[in-house]
C-alpha cells in the first residue's frame, strides 16, 4: 500500500507491504521506489517491506539541498510513523550513502544493514566535477541526457540488451524526479562526509553486495571497504554491474533473506 507522511513541511512517499521482520529499501540516484518492484514483491512473501522515495525523487518532496543526514532523518520519520522500533535497512548506491548516514545517526534503530553497490567514501575531485556538470545540464533543461546516459550504465555492459525493457521502465520512472530534486540531491552527494568509520566501527552486521562488472565502483575499491570490519560480509555477484538485485535477483534475495534472519 502506498502511503505518505509529512516531514518538515514536505511529503515523503513510501510503500508498505508484507508482514514480519521489517526491511527498508532505499533506491539510488535518478531512481524511485518502483526500481525495487520485482525484488520487494519477492521479499514481501517473507518480510514486511517498506520502500521509500528518497527526498528529491519520485513522489517525495525536496529541499534546496538534500543531504544524506536529512534523507536519513526522513527515513527515520517514516519508520517512527509506522511504529517500527527496529529494522534492517538496504541501500542501493545513493540509498547506500543514506543507509550509512542512518547507521551513523540511528544505529539503535537497526538490527543490521546492507549496501548494494555503494561506497562509504566521500566524493573525490573527479566525481565532484561530474556532479557539477550534471547540475549544469539539469539547469539547462537537459535532464533527459542524464537518464539516457546514466540509467543504462547501472547495468553491466553485457546485460543492457537482456534488461532493455527494465532500463526503459526506469527511464520513464525517472521523469517523476523534478529538476529541483535532482539538483538538490546532487548537491547533497557532493557535501556528504567520508563514513568509512561507520563500517570500521560497526557493532551491527553489514551485508555488502559487489558487482564484478560495476561501471561505477571498481571491485578492489569495494573489497577494501568490505574488509574494514569482521562484522561485514561481502557477496560478490559475478554477472552483475551496479544493480545486482535486478541482474542477479535470485542470489540477492537468497543472500539477503538468510542474512536478515540471522540478524534478527
Amino acid at each position: 500500500m502506498v502511503k505518505k507522511i509529512q516531514f518538515k513541511n514536505i511529503i515523503v512517499n513510501f510503500k508498505d507491504e508484507g508482514e514480519g521482520k521489517v526491511v527498508v529499501l532505499l533506491h539510488g540516484y535518478l531512481e524511485t521506489l518502483d526500481v525495487w518492484t520485482d525484488f520487494s514483491k519477492t521479499l514481501a512473501e517473507t518480510f514486511r517491506v517498506i520502500s521509500i522515495d528518497l527526498l528529491g525523487h519520485g513522489q517525495s518532496g525536496t529541499f534546496n539541498v538534500n543531504t544524506m543526514d536529512l534523507m536519513a532523518e526522513a527515513v527515520e520519520a517514516v519508520i517512527t510513523n509506522l511504529n517500527v522500533e527496529k529494522c534492517f535497512v538496504i541501500g542501493h548506491s545513493l540509498g547506500g550513502y543514506v543507509t550509512l548516514a542512518f547507521a551513523d545517526n540511528y544505529a539503535h534503530r537497526l538490527f543490521g544493514f546492507s549496501l548494494f553497490h555503494s561506497s562509504a567514501y566521500s566524493d573525490n575531485v573527479e566525481k565532484i566535477k561530474n556532479r557539477e556538470r550534471e547540475i549544469k545540464l539539469v539547469k539547462q533543461g537537459k535532464k533527459e541526457l542524464l537518464f539516457n546516459t546514466n540509467i543504462p550504465l547501472v547495468f553491466a555492459n553485457e546485460n543492457t540488451e537482456k534488461f532493455s525493457s527494465i532500463i526503459e521502465r526506469n527511464k520513464k520512472n525517472a521523469i517523476q524526479t523534478t529538476d529541483r530534486g535532482i539538483v538538490a540531491s546532487l548537491k547533497g552527494m557532493v557535501q556528504r562526509p567520508d563514513r568509512t568509520n561507520v563500517l570500521k566501527d560497526t557493532k551491527i552486521p553489514v551485508l555488502y553486495f559487489i558487482g564484478t562488472k560495476d561501471n561505477f565502483i571498481p571491485v578492489p575499491v569495494a573489497l577494501k571497504q568490505a574488509e574494514l570490519s569482521k562484522k561485514i560480509k561481502a557477496v560478490v555477484l559475478q554477472n552483475s554491474g551496479h544493480i545486482g538485485f535486478v541482474e542477479d535477483k535470485e542470489k540477492s534475495v537468497r543472500e539477503l533473506s538468510d542474512f536478515v534472519n540471522e540478524c534478527y
